[in-house]
């Protein structure tokens, strides 16, 4: 099915998104002045990812008014009945924002109800990094193209896993830690990192928590699958609906065969 869309012109403007968010969300974080919040279900929040999110709303609603839009702060806005829907995240990682660790980005994506997400963009300006793909485009990390390892063995792997409370309720958390232990190196960088990490070929398999949502992950996604790797949830479904995420090179992925509950 041939997408009939400019996705490179909807990219440029994906990174004009991830710059306006950008100019909101530093301040805050760097000068330490914003309110926190707590939503109902026990996760953190500050005006920064609120006007992050209403500015990203308010350039789509002016540059593609036909377009759905769905954001983690107010969910859906504009086009409701449209196949073509913007995935905003304004903060991931708004738990080390307000701690003060410049693990955080700002996620944009542009998906399609049958193409699924086609752009991507992860701006952590705390990082002073950015990484961007389109469907068909490849993926880059600052400017330059990424692509993901060759590592085929698990125990010559860097693994990353984000342990949650959710893999103990699922009851996996031994197979996690079983699997870290035969890898060469386990880490846990956590939330967009981990993936970005993977395209870029610096990580060989992340495992993500269980509890996520579309828009903590449908901008990974294409990021990681442009730069030739493999992107599920922990069943093995190519998809960024569900609640749990898992990023390889691809020649690793088998590996999560046991995590599948």
């Amino acid at each position: 099915m041939t997408i009939d869309r400019d996705l490179s012109a909807d990219l440029a403007l994906a990174l004009e998104l991830a710059e306006i968010a950008d100019q909101i969300t530093l301040p805050y974080y760097e000068q330490r002045s914003f309110n926190l919040a707590w939503k109902t279900n026990h996760t953190e929040v500050t005006e920064a990812d609120r006007q992050a999110e209403s500015a990203i709303s308010a350039e789509v609603a002016a540059r593609r008014p036909d377009d759905g839009l769905l954001g983690e702060e107010h969910g859906m806005v504009g086009n409701v009945e449209s196949d073509w829907r913007w995935v905003i995240d304004p903060i991931d990682g708004t738990s080390n924002f307000v701690r003060g660790i410049p693990v955080w980005a700002t996620l944009v994506a542009l998906t399609h109800a049958q193409h699924g997400a086609v752009v991507g963009v992860v701006s952590a300006p705390a990082l002073q990094r950015r990484w961007w793909a389109a469907k068909g485009l490849g993926a880059f990390a600052d400017g330059r193209a990424c692509r993901v390892s060759t590592v085929d063995r698990l125990e010559e792997a860097q693994v990353c896993v984000t342990f949650s409370k959710g893999w103990d309720e699922a009851g996996l958390t031994d197979k996690l830690v079983a699997l870290q232990q035969q890898a060469y190196r386990a880490r846990g960088f956590g939330d967009f990192w981990q993936h970005m990490l993977v395209a870029e070929g610096a990580i060989d398999l992340a495992i993500d928590a269980i509890g996520l949502a579309p828009y903590d992950l449908a901008a990974v996604m294409v990021v990681v699958e442009e730069a030739g790797g493999t992107f599920t949830d922990r069943h093995g479904e190519r998809t960024y609906f569900n609640d749990s995420a898992v990023s390889s090179n691809g020649l690793l992925h088998h590996h999560i065969d046991s995590l599948g509950g």
